[in-house]
């Protein structure tokens, strides 16, 4: 099994359980420690800033393409997310990853699949929960799946999702799963966009719109850090953003450890956190305070 010439000039690709087993037995009977990237595919850098913090921290990089459909509710866009697998094949391939898991839907999920994992923490708090109650179902059976699929030591996952991160670093602590979580920061425009596989939706003008959520987040999060009525700066980050167009789901500051909302006498870190709708896209932001 020549994993390590092949990964000098393309991934290795696999899409069955027996395969990747086998290139997972292959890196642990050298000794090397693996690092997961889960993605759902249409890479941009802030995936590929993912890989390169795995590449710090483990000799094998293994990054995981796959579209989840138990994630989407029916009316959300499933069937136009975009897919652009040979691509981020390449761009792998450029960043010298070693192994890409590629599953089909039948293999993540067969006939006769019955198991869902049940949430509650940080998956059930009033944020994307809200308007999203099938979200962290789904996201956190198909991360159990690939943790166990894969074995990894690390599994990273960016920010921007923030409240999917503190639901995977909850997942793991309460499977007691051997994965250590790593949460990297988000990368953004240079406007100030979070990168998102998403972002490709927006039109011309609803791009030109849509940095208002970090401009609104980073002038909440000083004026909060500086002392000012939470209640008040949040009433107005909203009002800012609606003013540019966006319909707001929430714009809110919670407990940056647990998501809850804070205890004004408690002296808590506080996490701002937004999400709005602009033409057929929905965005998501956040930053610390």
């Amino acid at each position: 099994m020549k994993i390590s010439k092949r990964a000098k000039h393309h991934p290795r690709v696999t899409r069955t359980l027996p395969a990747l087993r086998r290139a997972v037995a292959y890196f642990r009977g050298r000794g090397q420690s693996i690092a997961l990237v889960p993605t759902m595919g249409a890479l941009h850098e802030g995936h590929f800033s993912l890989v390169r913090r795995a590449q710090s921290r483990a000799d094998c990089v293994v990054v995981s393409i796959f579209v989840n459909p138990t994630q989407f509710a029916p009316d959300e866009d499933l069937t136009t997310y975009p897919r652009t697998f040979a691509a981020d094949v390449a761009a792998l391939a450029e960043r010298q990853v070693p192994l890409i898991w590629a599953p089909s839907v039948e293999t993540m999920y067969p006939d006769g699949f019955a198991t869902r994992v049940a949430l509650e923490g940080p998956a059930a708090v009033g944020l994307e929960d809200a308007s999203r109650p099938h979200f962290f179902v789904g996201v956190a059976t198909v991360v159990a799946k690939l943790l166990t699929q894969c074995e990894p030591d690390f599994a990273l996952f960016g920010e921007k999702d923030y409240q999917q991160l503190k639901v995977v670093t909850q997942l793991v602590r309460d499977l007691g799963l051997k994965t250590r979580i790593v949460g990297v920061p988000i990368v953004r425009e240079r406007d100030g966009l979070a990168l998102s596989s998403r972002n490709r939706y927006l039109t011309p003008a609803e791009r030109q719109s849509a940095p208002v959520l970090y401009r609104a987040l980073k002038e909440a999060a000083a004026r909060v850090g500086a002392g000012g009525p939470i209640a008040e700066v949040l009433k107005q980050a909203r009002e800012a953003v609606a003013r540019s167009g966006l319909q707001v789901d929430y714009f809110e500051a919670r407990n940056a450890d647990t998501l809850k909302p804070l205890d004004p006498s408690a002296g808590e870190p506080i996490r701002l956190l937004v999400a709005a709708r602009i033409g057929t896209s929905r965005l998501i932001d956040n930053v610390a305070v």
